[in-house]
């Protein structure tokens, strides 16, 4: 993993807020009641981008404060957690955050923790949690289609730019819960990990299908012509599939109590 590329979201902020949206409730309803924690609670949010993830917490009363590295991104989540004065956005690198030990409910962090260093993140993240404390770290994982389109665009990819990986190809549920369960693991600081995965489907337009590839961190800063150049090739398939492609959304969650 490159993490210097963790900053590439600041360039696209706005497009970023727009397609990263929100997480289903059952996701929500589902770490709240696995937490158990209390109305009013307090959660330390990990890579709170734009807010699309402090939201849903904030509205259900929760006290928060969420630390987001782009200066962009920070900006935007405190305006949209205006309404939420239980809400508070710190604009720093979690790794340079002043850890305010055995203080939070629940932590969170949703299509963001793989961006600390797990030697960093996980200890750090006990340490801020109470002893009834507990994480939940969530990510969108891609779902491969087997339609004619989607083996059209992939083979988009392969033909006009092969340096550019397909978001949809770019890991498997299997793989995320390998990885995830045994970086808790290795750190010694957590209890067994529950991990569960949630489905929706959804409609895609092309604008919303060439936008979602403007957010993808995996192709900033490769050949920015090349990347115009097969962002439109796969714009014009899109199109002459009718300008709409089907596409099935889903999102894995990782929930475990801290270790004392």
């Amino acid at each position: 993993m490159d993490r210097e590329k963790r900053t590439s979201f600041e360039k696209v902020a706005d497009i970023y807020e727009e397609r990263r949206s929100g997480y289903p409730d059952e996701v929500i309803e589902d770490i709240v009641k696995l937490s158990k924690i209390a109305f009013g609670g307090k959660i330390l949010e990990i890579g709170c981008g734009p807010g699309n993830a402090t939201v849903p917490f904030a509205m259900r009363g929760y006290e928060i404060l969420g630390i987001e590295l782009g200066e962009r991104l920070a900006a935007i989540a405190a305006q949209n957690c205006r309404k939420y004065p239980g809400v508070e956005i710190k604009n720093m690198a979690f790794e340079d955050w002043d850890c305010e030990e055995r203080s939070f409910d629940l932590a969170i962090a949703a299509d963001a923790f793989h961006w600390i260093p797990p030697k960093i993140g996980y200890p750090k993240v006990a340490r801020a949690l109470k002893d009834t404390g507990s994480v939940a770290f969530f990510w969108k994982v891609p779902i491969e289609s087997e339609t004619e389109l989607s083996r059209t665009i992939d083979k988009v990819f392969q033909e006009t730019g092969p340096e550019f990986i397909n978001p949809d190809k770019r890991f498997t549920a299997k793989w995320l819960e390998e990885i995830v369960t045994a970086s808790f693991e290795k750190s010694g600081h957590f209890e067994n990990v529950v991990t569960k995965q949630y489905f929706w489907p959804t409609i895609l337009t092309t604008k919303d299908y060439i936008n979602d590839l403007r957010t993808f961190s995996m192709h900033d800063g490769i050949n920015n012509e090349k990347r115009e150049h097969l962002y439109k090739e796969i714009e014009e398939v899109i199109e002459r599939y009718g300008g709409k492609m089907k596409k099935q959304t889903s999102v894995m969650l990782f929930h475990s109590k801290v270790k004392r």
